[in-house]
Parts: structure tokens; sequence; C-alpha cells
């Protein structure tokens, strides 16, 4: 007996598209597996929204957007009615996806259409940080008031479930230091430099693979580390904070000689996540930071990152991905080049 799930999709970029990839591969894995079937009722890019009760075809339409097509100019495109219309509709659908661009300004849409589906009891998966670093604590009290489902550990570190191990695995612990590596492409950035790469052609190597954005603002001056860090404090630190807690550098002035330096010393510099626990709460801090080579979070190279979580009651808890690609809503194209860039 399968079930099927009707989703709504927001956002078609990298995540969205890869999504989209994974129900046309893993269909009849989720069936036998565990009785489900996905279908897209709805999708939404910056172009507008489209509804098709009956479920989009994924690889149609994966391949329409991959070469360059917008929702505007599906069939079933809807002119002048904005997506959080049909999410405020209760029973609409089962499921909202929220993977729309990041908007730390006002968090739209994406903090809209979260906002309609919980108020009409839709639950919502995120990979979209923008609504929860805004309106963490405000959102799940209306997914309560609802009785909808909030889901979001594809905000931090893809794939490597630090959400979930927070939430779930340490409980009744008083954590009195979490640090980490949350963005692999400054991480990847900082090995490239390391390596003898200039800060400019080492973003350059990251635009072309696909993984730096055109404005890799977000990544290589701290922020979307520092929203990770957010996210994280609100979910399982027992906080309420906000990002303006959270003190900020990037890399943006870290040179070739800074790295060298460090390295000298026996160190390797990574920007690093911290909430550290004091006697007046945590002080949440990002920064670039010269570690023992010997330290876990150093061994964290290129595409790697990684969560360092001292606990009482759990000791020491270690953990690590290597994730060059969006996952876990992500397939690695084998045609994509790895070469270093040149020296």
């Amino acid at each position: 007996m399968t079930k099927t799930i009707d989703l709504t999709l927001s956002g078609l970029g990298n995540v969205g598209r890869n999504f989209l990839r994974i129900i046309e591969t893993k269909s009849d894995r989720l069936a036998a597996d565990y009785g489900l079937a996905l279908r897209v009722v709805a999708v939404a890019d910056s172009s507008g929204c489209a509804v098709n009760m009956d479920g989009f075809d994924p690889h149609a339409l994966r391949l329409r957007k991959e070469a360059g097509g917008r929702v505007a100019d599906l069939p079933e495109y809807k002119p002048g009615i904005p997506l959080a219309t049909f999410l405020a509709l209760p029973g609409f659908c089962d499921f909202l996806l929220e993977a729309s661009p990041v908007n730390l300004s006002d968090g739209e849409p994406g903090l809209g259409y979260v906002r309609a589906a919980l108020g009409a009891g839709i639950s919502c998966v995120l990979a979209n940080k923008g609504p929860l670093v805004l309106a963490f604590h405000k959102l799940h009290r209306l997914a309560a008031r609802k009785g909808a489902g909030l889901a979001f550990s594809a905000t931090v570190c893809g794939a490597l479930p630090v959400v979930n191990i927070g939430q779930r695995d340490l409980i009744a612990a008083d954590i009195s230091l979490l640090r980490g590596i949350f963005n692999s492409t400054s991480n990847f950035i900082l090995d490239e430099m390391a390596g003898g790469c200039s800060y400019a052609d080492a973003l350059a190597e990251a635009q072309r693979r696909g993984i730096a954005e055109a404005d890799p603002s977000l990544d290589v001056e701290g922020w979307d580390t520092a929203n990770k860090l957010t996210i994280l404090a609100n979910s399982f630190l027992g906080v309420d904070v906000s990002l303006a807690d959270v003190a900020v550098q990037g890399i943006t002035a870290i040179s070739t000689e800074h790295l060298a330096l460090h390295r000298a010393q026996g160190n390797i510099l990574k920007l690093v996540a911290e909430a550290r626990q004091t006697e007046t709460g945590y002080q949440l801090s990002v920064a670039p930071l010269p570690l023992p080579a010997t330290d876990f979070l150093a061994g964290c190279s290129g595409w790697e990152m990684g969560v360092e979580i001292h606990s009482d009651l759990y000791g020491k808890q270690f953990y690590k991905i290597w994730e060059r690609e969006p996952l876990p809503t992500a397939i690695v194209d084998p045609n994509v080049k790895t070469t270093r860039c040149s020296k």
C-alpha cells in the first residue's frame, strides 16, 4: 500500500533541482521501503508559481530549469497569484519544501511561504536559513499552535545531522562548547590559498565548480556560518538569540602570507563558529582562528565540514562530513572537474 504525499517546492536552484533528481532516481526505493510516493503539485521560482494537482513530471521540470526555463513559462503558471495564496488553503498539500534564496533583510519570499503554510496546518521542511534566522521561535510557536511539523536539518551542514544530534541525541545535556566548520566554500578557499593560490583565484575556482555563488559574500564574509550558528543556538542550546548576537569576521582579509606564517608555527587557519558557555549565557562568534595541526577541526580540509560538541553527560563528540554538493538534496555530477586551481 503506497501513500501519496503532495508537495510544494519553493525554489528551483541547486537544491530544488537536485531534489527533483532524487525523486526521479529514488521513487522505487521510497515506495518499496517506506510505502511513499512523492508528488509535486506546486512549484515556485522568482518568476512566479505553477500548480498541477495531478503532479508535475520531475524529470521534465528539472530539465526545463537546467536549460534556463522559468516557472512562468509552464502551461500551469498562475499569473498574478502568489504561492502564499495557495499555501494558505488548508489541505492544499501535505508539505512545503522551502529552498528559495536566503534573504536576511526580511526573509522573503521564503518567510511568507512558511508562515502561510504553517498557518494552514501544512508542515514545512526548510533548506532556506533565512526564515529561521529571522523568526525561529515565532515559526515554532505557529507550527505548534496549528499542529504542523517544522523540520530544518538541511539548513545546517547539509547531510551532517547536527540539528538532529542536538535535538534528539543529547537528551538532558548541558553543552559547554559547540564549535565547528560550517561552510565548505570558505574552507575550500582557505585550503587552496594554503597551497599557494591567491584569494581571488581560489574564489574563482569555487565559483567555476558551481559551489560558490556569483555573489559569495554570505560564505566568505562569515554570514552563512553565523546563520547556521544562530539556528543551532536556538534549536538545542536553550537560548533565544538573533544574528546580531554573533560576532562575525570572515576570511576576505586573509592572505597567503597569513596562512604561511601560521603554518610555520604549526597551526592551520580555519573559519570557526563557536558557542562557548559562560556564567551569563553563551558567547557566540565566527572568526578565522589558528588551530594546532592536531586539532579535530584543523583536520577538516577542502570540502569537509565538522562539528565538536562538549557536554556534561556525553563528553566530547566529533562529527565530520565531506560535502562538495548541497546534500542531502543533491547528487554529485560526475562530469564536474576537480582539478586544483593553478598557482
